[in-house]
């Protein structure tokens, strides 16, 4: 009886230090080592998540399609009667529209976009009951013959576990932030055996800059990530190449600057397709008014009809970019494919359904460089590298400018094939693809997403800063020191210059702009009600307050 009553009080004792130590992350925040430690943990769930939803999909791909390897999916999908392909994503689609209209405000599918705007504008929080939504919606997308990957449903399914963490330990927003890359980097790599790129994934893309205290708690989470991908599929890459030979450098650089441009052309080609899909899936939505859940459904026909003669835009596409980087295809089987991948792709994310666009432009990438090898040593057979390289280097170029992500990228089709060798080449197309590409869009596929929902993150934090600052938390009630006068405001309302309390200083600092020091702040109902006066907004105050959020930007991102 002693015995146990002493254990009872160990216990006791044990579940006591944690509460205490919760409650102290939770009012002081972590140090660095716990921050580390809590880091390592991030990194080990995202990593599992990374893995759990990749062996998902594969087990439902398994199901539904009836093949043992998913890597040779299209090859099978063949075989199938005709009706089953046109089936099978009909009914993923009505899946993936009752989850996302179930438990989504907007019934679009999270992805890396979203996380992006987390990190930025949320102290790197995220929607944590639509994310996993999204995230079975996405399984159930890939598993039924959707053309996208499967990176964007895992960098959000992670950032959903770091969220979790975030809320539990009041984290601040450079400990939200911190913690948020720290899962992205563990599910790149978990995904992908990439330890280096998931790494510089998070820092690039999402986290958008380099700062020195966030670099060894990404790195550690990011080793966690690959070390659960190889205990379960090994130290293997994602493709496999035959030996791609020498670059012939003097002679052959300025086909790979060639390279390049046309990758860069290419990787809007497929972003602007997705853009003009979406707007005109919207249209015809509204002008049918066709059910918001239904919307998925009917993506999944037109990919199923297309998938009868071409099943090679089913799923993420492996089997085609192993042919492609390979150079087991020809010419005209590369730009057809080129061209179907992207109409499957544009179809697929503007019928809402879940998904990644990584995967999708690795493909695209790869016959793009595929063709135009098949042309350059065609025409150049004496100073020509192997068609393998060229594919190699098309396949960088063209996800570096989808991504917008110059390093990253470069390093993680190193990383997917295993090949160092080649890397001036693909240095060389990643530059100029991402320096044209840029131009054309808004800096990546995923800035270019929130630009069209008037979230400016593209221009950096003095654009979409004035966005997270509200009037009301900076305005003067007429109680304070330095009040305007009230009987001004009252004239200014009178001559419609004021702003509501709820509205942000991106809405204030034009109205600045027309000469006024100060504007009234104003309460407006939903009723004929006239304006309620709270207090006003200085110009003064206003560019303080800006000032001192981009100081606490830069201190950030330079510490």
């Amino acid at each position: 009886m002693s015995k146990r009553s002493h254990l009872s009080q160990q216990l006791d004792y044990a579940l006591n230090t944690c509460r205490d130590g919760l409650r102290v992350l939770r009012h002081r925040g972590p140090n660095q080592i716990q921050f580390w430690f809590i880091a390592l943990a991030i990194g080990i769930a995202a990593g599992f998540a990374a893995l759990f939803f990749r062996k998902g999909v594969n087990a439902l791909q398994t199901y539904f399609y009836g093949t043992e390897d998913v890597r040779l999916l299209h090859s099978f999908a063949e075989s199938l009667p005709w009706y089953m392909i046109l089936i099978i994503p009909i009914l993923g689609g009505l899946a993936v529209g009752i989850i996302l209209n179930t438990f989504t405000r907007d019934g679009r599918a999270r992805s890396v976009a979203d996380v992006i705007h987390g990190a930025a504008m949320h102290d790197g929080r995220v929607e944590t009951r639509a994310g996993l939504a999204s995230a079975l919606a996405s399984m159930i997308t890939l598993s039924t013959g959707g053309s996208t990957g499967r990176e964007g449903p895992v960098v959000h399914l992670a950032a959903v576990i770091s969220t979790w963490v975030n809320r539990r330990i009041l984290a601040d927003g450079v400990t939200g932030r911190d913690l948020l890359g720290c899962a992205v980097a563990a599910a790149v790599s978990a995904s992908f055996n990439a330890p280096i790129a998931g790494a510089l994934f998070a820092l690039e893309v999402v986290l958008r800059h380099f700062a020195v205290h966030a670099f060894a708690p990404i790195v550690i989470a990011s080793a966690a990530g690959t070390v659960i991908n190889r205990l379960e599929f090994g130290d293997v890459t994602e493709f496999t190449l035959a030996t791609t030979g020498a670059v012939q450098f003097y002679q052959e650089m300025p086909a790979y600057l060639l390279l390049g441009l046309m990758s860069g052309l290419v990787a809007v080609a497929l972003m602007k397709a997705v853009f003009w899909a979406d707007d005109f899936g919207t249209f015809v939505q509204h002008k049918t008014r066709l059910p918001r859940w239904l919307r998925p459904a009917v993506a999944g026909a037109m990919l199923g009809g297309l998938a009868i003669y071409y099943p090679h835009i089913i799923g993420v596409g492996y089997e085609t970019t192993s042919l492609a980087l390979t150079g087991q295809l020809g010419l005209w089987n590369a730009i057809v494919f080129a061209v179907l991948k992207t109409a499957a792709v544009a179809i697929t994310m503007a019928g809402r359904m879940g998904g990644g666009i990584f995967s999708p432009s690795l493909m695209v990438g790869a016959l793009t460089g595929l063709s135009f090898g098949l042309i350059a040593t065609g025409v150049f057979p004496d100073v020509s590298s192997s068609l393998t390289l060229y594919a190699l280097t098309g396949m960088g170029a063209v996800a570096a400018a989808v991504l917008g992500a110059p390093i990253s990228t470069t390093l993680i089709v190193f990383e997917l094939t295993g090949d160092w060798q080649t890397g001036l080449a693909v240095m060389v197309a990643v530059s100029m693809s991402t320096a044209l590409a840029s131009r054309l869009v808004d800096r990546s596929f995923f800035l270019t997403q929130l630009e069209r929902r008037d979230i400016h993150l593209a221009a950096g934090p003095q654009a979409y800063l004035l966005a997270m600052l509200r009037v009301n938390g900076v305005m003067r009630t007429p109680a304070d020191q330095g009040a305007a006068d009230e009987d001004r405001c009252w004239e200014m309302i009178g001559e419609g210059v004021y702003i509501d309390a709820n509205a942000t200083l991106e809405a204030a600092m034009p109205i600045f702009e027309t000469g006024v020091n100060f504007i009234p702040v104003v309460t407006l109902s939903a009723d004929a009600a006239p304006p309620e006066l709270l207090g006003a907004l200085f110009h003064v105050d206003a560019l303080k307050v800006y000032n001192r959020a981009l100081a606490a930007t830069a201190a950030e991102e330079h510490s």
